[in-house]
């Protein structure tokens, strides 16, 4: 995987050894003498049948590190992409130039795969030939199998294998190749880094630190349109759930436009929350609602939930305590002309139940008749601390019960250690609201935050008993 892997996410890595300390002397000398750049000539023709006395160090099959960098760069903590260069030994075969295709496609698994580098290359030799690049992993020992032996056969190409010195630069490695190579054997490379517009966001660990500046260089390196590198310093504050972060390589420009399930934001990543890993759940509570409902957002931040309900024609009444993000709410809500659905606040989540929620909901449900399909629904995304505020909707309303197709429905986030994490929730939810939800609520696994910590939402209409204080007789 780690050859093959994905260039946005760094995978974690086992033990491995560089190649020199897994080689007898003659193989030391050899990838000594590849680093000092005394390797013979860029292609040596070697028939089959002759015997061989070059070290198989960086030609075995079962060396894992045939594609990596240079063993010198381990502990490098300032970039020197110079430092990367690495010359190998493959096998390739030399081939008339008018049937260099054909060969190619008869021997497509055969020939070398890897990105960035050229699988055809000219014959210093011969100007009418050309050298075709196989992958040394499907060419164990420099032998050809009976397959690809039958295949040169129909060809005419003469079954020679070559060997050829094929070099490698920083360009040609991934970035796992890299820090792999870099950061001390045995220890985890990194965890991943989230996308945000032109920055890339990592949460580095301890033992990582040390080589920040460098990681960060690679990932804008190895990853287009990416232009700036941070690394978060502390955890989410509570109150405006933004945190401090680094800048470890690139611009240091923190305002970033983003675009997610067709809606474009702008916003100053250093100032407001955003998630890119919550877009699949902010989808999902999208597609609840219907054109016409009513969608009251306690913790909005830059508007993910209440931007998109009010292109679908819903009214929206967002709110956030943070000063940035309800700035940066107004903005986008203009950006994408929805500001005439969406009522903005800048308020404690208290507050805005108390406030502008009551208010609303006094006047629209006993308005609601049974055939009226318009929902009310009510986001509260502030896993951390949302719990904790559904006993605000104990007899937040007085009067007579509305319709039970009418009760508002609550969207609420939580995280939760527990090793029954829907049971959890629902008993704290339970204990704020102070009555049962059984076959009342539904709870939905969003996604696995940290080892044995879930996030989840909870789901369920506000039972009347609880929403209603009935005025005294």
């Amino acid at each position: 995987l780690w050859r093959f892997g994905y260039s946005a996410r760094l995978l974690k890595t086992n033990h491995f050894r560089t190649a020199a300390s897994n080689t007898s002397f003659p193989a030391v000398w050899m990838l000594l003498a590849q680093y000092s750049g005394r390797v013979p000539g860029p292609f040596v023709v070697v028939k089959k049948t002759t015997f061989s006395t070059m070290p198989e160090t960086v030609e075995d099959k079962a060396n894992p590190e045939l594609y990596s960098p240079h063993p010198g760069v381990r502990g490098m903590t300032l970039l020197n992409r110079e430092a990367f260069k690495r010359t190998v030994v493959v096998p390739a075969l030399k081939v008339k130039k008018e049937i260099v295709n054909s060969l190619m496609k008869s021997l497509k698994q055969s020939v070398l795969q890897r990105p960035g580098l050229k699988r055809v290359v000219e014959d210093p030799e011969d100007e009418d030939s050309r050298l075709v690049i196989l992958d040394p992993h499907k060419i164990p020992g420099f032998s050809l199998g009976e397959s690809e032996q039958q295949v040169l056969k129909e060809l005419g190409v003469d079954p020679e294998v070559s060997r050829y010195n094929l070099e490698l630069t920083y360009e040609n490695f991934k970035t796992e190749e890299i820090l792999r190579a870099v950061l001390p054997e045995g220890q985890e490379v990194t965890s991943g880094f989230s996308r945000v517009g032109h920055i890339a966001h990592l949460n580095l660990r301890d033992h990582q630190l040390p080589y920040r500046y460098l990681i960060g260089q690679v990932i804008i390196d190895k990853n287009p349109g990416i232009t700036c590198a941070v690394n978060k310093t502390s955890i989410i504050d509570s109150t405006y759930r933004n945190f401090e972060m680094e800048v470890l390589a690139g611009e240091k420009n923190l305002v970033t436009k983003v675009k997610e399930n067709n809606t474009a934001y702008e916003l100053d990543f250093s100032k407001v929350y955003w998630n890119p890993r919550l877009s699949t759940e902010r989808g999902r509570i999208v597609e609840l609602l219907r054109p016409g409902d009513v969608l009251f957002d306690v913790f909005a931040g830059v508007g993910p939930f209440a931007i998109p309900a009010a292109k679908k024609k819903c009214r929206v009444f967002a709110n956030d305590l943070n000063p940035e993000s309800y700035s940066w709410l107004l903005h986008n809500c203009r950006l994408n002309k929805v500001d005439a659905r969406v009522k903005a606040f800048n308020m404690d989540g208290r507050e805005f139940l108390r406030g502008p929620v009551r208010e609303e909901l006094s006047k629209e449900l006993p308005l609601v008749r049974e055939e009226q399909r318009n929902a009310f629904h009510i986001v509260m995304n502030l896993p951390a601390l949302a719990v904790e505020f559904l006993d605000v909707f104990r007899h937040l309303l007085v009067g007579e019960p509305c319709g039970a197709a009418a009760l508002p429905t609550v969207h609420c986030y939580a995280f939760s250690k527990h090793e029954d994490p829907a049971k959890d929730v629902q008993e704290r939810a339970e204990a704020s609201l102070g009555t049962s939800l059984d076959g009342r609520c539904s709870t939905y696994l969003v996604r696995n935050v940290a080892p044995n910590k879930e996030m989840l939402c909870i789901s369920f209409q506000v039972p009347a008993d609880v929403l209603y204080k009935r005025p005294c007789p």
